[in-house]
């Protein structure tokens, strides 16, 4: 196993705009900005109001996209995709938008999130005679769209996913419109926003940030916009249902820069911090975040505590999801290659660090042992989240249960296996106050278990 990948990896990042000469080139600015979301491939499909034209790739969006593909997108929309793959496999065929012709004319689509039941749809799609070309849940959607009898693609789209349980926060483009939807329960966010007199859909707001975009509201759970060239519509054509938008997005998917579910997150980290610095005070000479997801948490668990905060550990920007691994005779190198202490600061001094989360537990034992070995006296490990002991469904790339090493070993346990002088996760109430959010209108199955939705029996919760 990979040790630099134990954490839970990103879902995915869309971004589209209505109404601009340069949507394309826009489009592939917001990608950038959610490059955090998913680093495997990415992918663009414009429209110039009668062809949908796609370009799509393995890879960063700085390699994919690069000024000459964006020659080849003209049109006034555009939407884009940025993915890590939580469903199926990772091939050219799974790289979103897709794009195919039906009853409805061209329909292209990006998704963010995951639909538990997609297998089973599938199965009964292909004993109907229909055709796939990728693993992807996203295509079950277009064959439902491509099937369904309704005046045009709106309407079909909007039928379709009246149908449709799971997470989802989608795109639609056709040669004329872009739809935007967002689930029921708004597990995945999605927000609206205004560039000069387009339209645009991203989601985070850091994306509107980049282009000079200016963020209007988000779109709310339940909520189908369509931008045409008369302008915005707005309704609410399914189900209401009870919220359960993902508290995971503001303790580490999300930029720190960004609003999410209408609340800063780098204000939400900060109480968090805050609170682990209540709940879980410890003598110590400094706090020192595990770069980068722990910084913003450090910074309120330093400022209440009154301990200094110093960044001793310093990361590496520039490696890759993938490396060849040497002998494990070459010990922590998993590690090393993208952290490295700053041993002057750490030595003969009391540490606290401070990260979002424990996943397998083998990446916080190989930094809890870096950290010794630089020279501290003693290590203090502080999760800015409750232990992490549960499966998600819903578009977060999560191991099996089994692989949760919460699910496994107590808390005492875990901080013996890690190596640490103690251990301290911030509790749900705790976390979910910092948030500002309320636990009936959130989901936070990946610590208690419980479920917004029922789980297809092909998974384990």
């Amino acid at each position: 196993m990979n040790e630099v990948l134990d954490k839970l990896r990103e879902e995915c990042g869309i971004f589209g705009i209505f109404g601009h000469r340069e949507a394309s080139t826009l489009t592939q600015l917001g990608l950038f900005a959610l490059q955090h979301r998913g680093q495997e491939a990415c992918g663009i499909v414009s429209a110039d109001g009668n062809e949908l034209i796609q370009q799509r790739g393995i890879g960063l969006v700085a390699d994919v996209l690069s000024p000459d593909v964006l020659r080849k997108l003209p049109g006034t929309a555009a939407i884009g995709h940025t993915r890590y793959s939580t469903s199926g496999k990772n091939t050219i065929k799974e790289v979103q938008p897709f794009r195919v012709t039906c009853q409805h004319g061209l329909i292209a689509v990006c998704h963010n999130g995951n639909l538990p039941f997609a297998e089973a749809r599938r199965r009964e799609l292909e004993r109907d005679g229909a055709i796939f070309s990728s693993t992807s849940d996203t295509e079950t959607i277009l064959h439902g769209i491509a099937r369904t009898q309704a005046k045009d693609a709106v309407e079909a789209i909007e039928k379709v996913l009246a149908n449709t349980e799971g997470a989802f926060s989608l795109l639609f483009l056709t040669p004329n419109a872009l739809v935007a939807v967002r689930d029921p329960r708004g597990f995945r966010p999605l927000v609206l926003g205004k560039y000069q007199d387009a339209w645009c859909v991203a989601s985070e707001t850091c994306a509107f940030d980049l282009i000079d975009a200016r963020y209007e509201r988000e779109i709310l759970p339940g909520e189908m916009i369509v931008i045409d060239q008369n302008g915005v519509r707005s309704s609410f054509p399914f189900e209401q249902k009870v919220s359960a938008v993902c508290t995971f997005e503001h303790v580490y998917f999300s930029r720190p820069d960004s609003i999410v579910f209408g609340r800063s997150v780098n204000e939400s980290r900060h109480k968090m911090g805050k609170r682990l610095a209540e709940e879980h005070p410890v003598e110590a000479d400094l706090v020192v975040p595990v770069p980068d997801s722990g910084v913003a948490a450090a910074i309120g668990y330093a400022r209440w505590s009154g301990i200094n905060f110093r960044q001793a550990i310093i990361r590496n920007h520039y490696v890759g999801r993938t490396f060849i691994e040497p002998t494990r005779s070459i010990r922590s190198f998993g590690v090393r290659l993208k952290l490295n202490p700053i041993k002057d600061l750490i030595n003969g001094n009391r540490i606290i660090l401070v990260d979002d989360s424990i996943v397998r537990g083998t990446t916080s034992k190989k930094i809890v042992e870096m950290v010794r070995e630089a020279g501290a006296t003693e290590v203090h490990m502080r999760i800015s989240c409750p232990p992490t002991a549960h499966s998600c469904y819903y578009g977060v790339d999560t191991p099996h249960r089994q692989d949760l090493i919460a699910s496994q070993l107590s808390i005492e346990e875990t901080c013996e296996f890690i190596g640490a002088d103690s251990l301290g996760y911030l509790s749900l109430e705790g976390m979910l106050d910092a948030i500002g959010l309320d636990g009936s209108s959130t989901c936070n199955a990946c610590w208690t278990g419980k479920y917004p939705t029922l789980i297809a029996n092909s998974h384990s919760a």
